[in-house]
């Protein structure tokens, strides 16, 4: 009897001091990480709020020049037609130019604050869903971390940031279009009813014709992760899932398809095959595959070593240690990670590598022998590899949560320092690049306003000075002898011909 009593007093002591609020100035574990985290969150975020920033320097150049007169002139119509009859048959494309162009230079000007803000969004709500999806659950801020760490890298870690981020024309095509590939994912992921599951295979669909008359690449990508995705499905999703998760691969696959057709069929396609040769003979003869395969390993000799990608792993690390089992009591998180860790990540990156070549091979037509140089293409098919690095790096975290403290600690430090370190290595340059931005807004705008006075007072050829910036296309480029896209900035400002000077007026 006194045995227990004894032992149910101590149950009862045990139990008050569980109950007991921590003391004042002593948070819990969890505490520490989350405000650990979301201090570490405000590094890249203030990167992308310097980047956003930088934004108000953009000016139209390149392929602008030739978007912005017709959709002033024609409208959304006008727009539709140019690139569904004409150019390419990205009816998407259109779309989007469309949103940024009718403000005109203004457009340009807000467009990497709005695109930048709601492709954060999306990587954020993509990391947060698919940790809820795991039945895994997060400090505050660990989700944003990874999410903005994914976006600067995304953006900012690639060798022309401008053609990437800035510049609308290559943006819409190459760095939106791979983010809103993975938008489509987030329903499937959040999805617990049969109505959610539906609304899913919708948008799956939806997204699916939309991305496929947006961006061949991207295209190419989400026929490639979609097919590995239904692979793999048979050894390393669970039953119920299985099903679910085929289903919607299926109908993404199908409109991503459809949307493909209408591109390809399109007779601005046609134009564009013809107008560069680009027939399947020649796309995929062995003169074409060879080269295109050298770009592709000159295109990875770049990436592999772009140290700033490590941060995806240490942020991915990050992401392993802190976050912890949910509503299942484990540990450990439900789905292909927990199954077939090493099979997913040996798929996935075998899915990066078939995807990258695939993109170099239909862009090989167009670039020629340089498109192992042609950065904005890589967009396509870099956010998979940064978010495959992110990956890895949690599945290394999930491995030390069953070390000692003292190891655990000393990892997140370590990642938490590589975090930083490649916010500041991008920082770097991207400064360099507002510079070099503040300048040719500078020259730009002086330059339109001449060309503006003078279409004013009735002339009808005026002089014009190439202003360029991280080798964006400018009429009279190459020393004079390149002359596109000059009838599109005489159209622009109302002229009938623009000539080429060394001196800004």
């Amino acid at each position: 009897m006194t045995t227990d009593t004894s032992k149910s007093a101590g149950t009862q002591a045990e139990g008050e001091q569980s109950t007991r609020p921590p003391e004042p100035g002593r948070p819990p574990a969890r505490r520490w990480a989350a405000i650990g985290t979301s201090g570490l969150a405000l590094l890249p975020l203030a990167l992308l709020g310097a980047a956003f920033w930088a934004g108000r320097l953009v000016r139209p150049g390149g392929d602008d020049w030739c978007f912005l007169p017709v959709v002033r002139d024609g409208g959304a119509s006008g727009m539709i037609g140019k690139f569904f009859l004409h150019d390419n048959g990205r009816i998407a494309n259109a779309l989007l130019v469309i949103g940024y162009g009718a403000f005109g230079v203004p457009g340009h000007q807000w467009f990497a604050l709005v695109s930048g803000v709601l492709m954060l969004g999306i990587l954020w709500a993509l990391i947060d869903s698919a940790l809820k999806r795991a039945g895994l659950t997060a400090p505050r801020g660990l989700a944003l971390l990874v999410g903005a760490t994914t976006a600067v890298l995304f953006f900012f870690a690639t060798p022309n940031p401008y053609k990437a981020f800035y510049w609308p024309a290559s943006s819409v095509s190459h760095t939106v279009a791979p983010v809103l590939a993975c938008a489509a994912v987030i329903p499937l992921l959040r999805a617990r009813t049969r109505r959610g599951r539906d609304f899913a295979l919708v948008v799956a669909y939806l997204a699916g014709m939309f991305i496929g008359t947006l961006s061949e690449e991207t295209a190419i990508v989400a026929f490639v992760v979609l097919a590995t995705v239904l692979l793999l499905s048979r050894w390393a999703l669970p039953g119920t899932g299985r099903t679910r998760t085929r289903i919607w691969c299926v109908v993404a696959f199908a409109g991503v398809a459809a949307g493909t057709a209408i591109l390809y069929l399109s007779p601005g396609a046609r134009t564009r095959r013809a107008r560069f040769g680009a027939d399947s003979t020649a796309m995929f003869g062995p003169e074409a595959l060879t080269a295109a395969l050298r770009a592709f390993g000159h295109v990875l000799g770049t990436v592999f070593t772009t140290w700033p990608y490590l941060g995806a792993v240490a942020v991915g690390v990050l992401l392993g240690l802190l976050a912890r089992g949910g509503e299942r009591g484990t540990d450990e998180p439900d789905g292909p990670l927990r199954r077939r860790p090493l099979l997913v990540v040996l798929a996935g990156f075998l899915a990066f590598l078939v995807s990258g070549y695939l993109c170099l091979v239909i862009a090989y037509p167009a670039f020629g022998a340089s498109v192992g140089n042609a950065s904005r293409v890589w967009g396509d098919f870099l956010l998979l590899y940064v978010l495959l690095l992110v990956g890895v790096g949690a599945l290394a975290g999930r491995r030390l949560r069953a070390r000692r403290w003292g190891i655990r600690a000393a990892t997140a430090g370590v990642a938490a320092a590589m975090c930083a370190a490649t916010c500041v290595g991008l920082a770097v340059p991207l400064l360099r690049l507002e510079r070099q931005m503040e300048v040719r807004a500078q020259r730009w705008d002086r330059q339109d306003r001449a060309l503006r006075e003078g279409a004013a007072r009735g002339a009808r050829v005026l002089p014009y000075t190439p202003v360029s910036v991280s080798g964006m296309l400018e009429p009279f480029g190459d020393h004079g002898r390149r002359a596109w896209p000059a009838k599109c900035v005489a159209q622009y400002y109302h002229l009938q011909k623009i000539t080429h000077s060394t001196r800004l007026p």
